[in-house]
């Protein structure tokens, strides 16, 4: 079957309808991106869910195929979903998490565009969120196809953006910001990671943009001693900056207080 025909296929899958329903009692949809890799994005959006879950009810999705590691800075072990009428995700931390891992072994995929896509749907379609205020998604790094289907899988997403202070990384995150933008998708902001010096460069531009600037966090040294212990990621100067993110984030959002 040619890519033509494959990509009609997708496009005509029944397993649709089934996301729609799937999603139905999730409030909000939070996708995680960045436009490069090693920006933490993951640790973000790990942490983000954590805190969140003191007050909420949150769920953590990790849809990095290839290189997921949501787990790893969770400390998730010999923990799995279970069937019942679809996929239940297990409850850690008080998260209900769903990851890739549980269908590759943590091994290194060689999916192409339309593999992707059909692996996104199949897990969009077999889990059972059932009631979340909270559904963060993380995502690879970059535009790709992953990305793009959670634009049209997941229509009530609200992109959260990270960048560092990097002029490199800054560009890719314009060229992804642009195009949600002229997608008209929800923004629910940007956040600066690994910030080790004062400047307003990455701020000024974020507002120049019209989009809403959530908040800094400085470089962290002692960030990598606390994956896979959220009690010691909870008390890092990292996760202090993010509780006040999530604060900027919900006064910006006050439907969600």
């Amino acid at each position: 079957m040619d890519r033509f025909h494959q990509r009609i296929k997708v496009i005509m899958d029944p397993r649709l309808n089934i996301i729609d329903k799937r999603l139905k009692k999730v409030n909000r949809i939070i996708p995680v991106a960045s436009g490069k890799g090693g920006v933490g994005k993951s640790l973000v959006a790990s942490t983000l869910a954590l805190i969140l879950s003191q007050e909420y009810k949150v769920g953590l999705m990790d849809l990095d195929f290839y290189g997921p590691s949501t787990h790893i800075i969770l400390g998730v072990k010999d923990i799995y979903p279970r069937e019942e009428k679809g996929v239940i995700p297990p409850e850690i931390h008080g998260i209900k998490f769903m990851s890739i891992i549980y269908y590759t072994e943590n091994k290194s995929l060689a999916f192409r565009g339309i593999d992707v896509s059909n692996a996104i749907i199949e897990l969009l379609a077999i889990t059972r969120w059932d009631y979340l205020d909270f559904l963060i998604i993380d995502l690879p790094p970059g535009i790709g196809d992953e990305t793009l289907d959670v634009i049209r899988f997941m229509k009530k997403g609200e992109f959260l953006v990270i960048t560092t202070p990097s002029k490199v990384a800054l560009e890719t995150v314009k060229k992804l910001l642009s195009i949600l933008k002229e997608l008209k998708i929800p923004i629910a902001g940007v956040i600066e990671n690994m910030k080790m010096e004062e400047s307003m460069f990455i701020k000024n531009q974020i507002k120049f943009l019209e989009i809403p600037f959530l908040g800094e966090i400085p470089f962290d040294k002692k960030i990598e001693d606390s994956i896979g212990n959220i009690n010691k990621l909870l008390n890092t100067n990292f996760a202090k900056n993010m509780e006040e993110i999530k604060d900027n984030f919900l006064r910006r959002n006050p439907h969600n207080r």
